[in-house]
């Protein structure tokens, strides 16, 4: 068998849940949607149900995935509901929506729902994705409050630079959503996982931790909070094969890498079609029998070469751990120029392991 396979760490999972609520006081709910970050949506859901405060997908079709699964926390859709006909089904399985255009909004005044709904109203408050203008925000409010058929309303924007802590972009956000927010008693969800590590003062009665919970740094540059958090998943395969050459000779498609001297290559069998960034670099950190040692040429769909040379115990068979909790995977992600939400989001192919559940 293909040793391939990627080890999520359910206990550093949990962990990473807590850290959240302890830094922001908050209620929290756990976001798993892309399969909870290419985690396994069911099985994180699973292992933080019985302390999680609910979960927040995407979109409604990840939402009956965690129902079918049997999970019954609360589950809010990110992306609202898409055709107004979905409103049946997030009644039926009593899930929480986003409502961030007025045609949502329209299409709830217009619907005839079974029970009363819990609707999180969206301000686009300055990233200018989705979400309602602040001059449409106070009017919305009260539109769905007079419409008689939502049972809570929680308000809600998302930061587009709180990952630049010394960027005035976010506290500039939340004098928006201070402003389009006067006069409307409910509760407030704005500290997404930067927000969560790196902003303390944010008001927020719900927090929305991402990539935090599966032990990932959403900084580029070194943070005290983020460096408490544990590394989920660990990504790992074994050498297949092992070359010896001399100086002088090029490795892999395209001979991005040449031998300075005398090498030892191990091939390992994992590559871009398994998730692996195809743009990372030689001299990219891998751990090999243990020993910190670095990616050579170019990542191959289903292999990619590492150095033996200063590896004297490694050889056929040795594992080596591509990101994990030696290997940070977003040093991997800062090396390949890309993010961790993404390699993870990236991972196919590869069997995932669950311990700690």
């Amino acid at each position: 068998m293909r040793p391939a396979r990627a080890l999520i760490d359910l206990q550093a999972l949990r962990h990473n849940y807590q850290l959240a609520r302890e830094l922001s006081g908050a209620r929290a709910l756990a976001v798993i949607k892309a399969d909870a970050y290419g985690h396994g949506a069911v099985r994180c859901a699973q292992a933080l149900e019985a302390e999680a405060d609910g979960f927040a997908v995407a979109c409604i079709e990840e939402a009956l995935e965690l129902r079918a699964a049997g999970i019954k926390a609360p589950v809010l859709l990110l992306e609202g509901f898409f055709e107004a006909d979905e409103l049946a089904l997030i009644v039926e399985h009593d899930f929480w929506f986003v409502v961030h255009s007025l045609w949502q909004l329209e299409a709830i005044e217009q619907a005839r729902v079974a029970k009363p709904l819990t609707v999180w109203l969206k301000l686009d408050s300055g990233m200018h994705r989705v979400g309602l203008h602040p001059k449409d925000y106070a009017a919305a409010y009260q539109r769905l409050q007079a419409s008689g058929k939502v049972a809570k309303i929680v308000l809600m924007s998302h930061f587009a630079r709180a990952d630049e802590l010394e960027c005035p972009r976010s506290a500039e956000q939340v004098a928006v959503f201070e402003a389009a927010r006067q006069g409307l008693g409910a509760e407030v969800s704005l500290r997404n996982s930067p927000a969560v590590l790196g902003w303390p003062t944010v008001p927020s009665d719900w927090v929305r931790p991402g990539i935090m919970l599966y032990g990932a740094t959403p900084f580029e540059e070194a943070n005290a909070q983020a460096a408490r958090l544990q590394p989920v998943m660990t990504l790992e395969s074994k050498v297949i094969c092992v070359r010896e050459l001399p100086a002088g000779e090029p490795v892999g498609y395209g001979a991005r890498f040449v031998t300075q001297r005398p090498s030892r290559i191990g091939v390992v069998a994992l590559g871009y079609a398994d998730g692996y960034p195809r743009h990372a670099p030689t001299g990219t950190p891998v751990l090999v029998a243990g020993q910190r040692s670095q990616l050579l040429g170019r990542v191959s769909m289903d292999m990619l070469c590492v150095d033996l040379t200063d590896v004297p115990q490694a050889g056929l068979g040795s594992t080596v751990e591509l990101w994990g909790k030696n290997i940070l995977a977003s040093d991997v992600a800062q090396a390949a120029q890309s993010i961790p939400y993404q390699i993870f989001c990236n991972l196919r192919r590869v069997p995932l392991i669950y311990s700690g559940s």
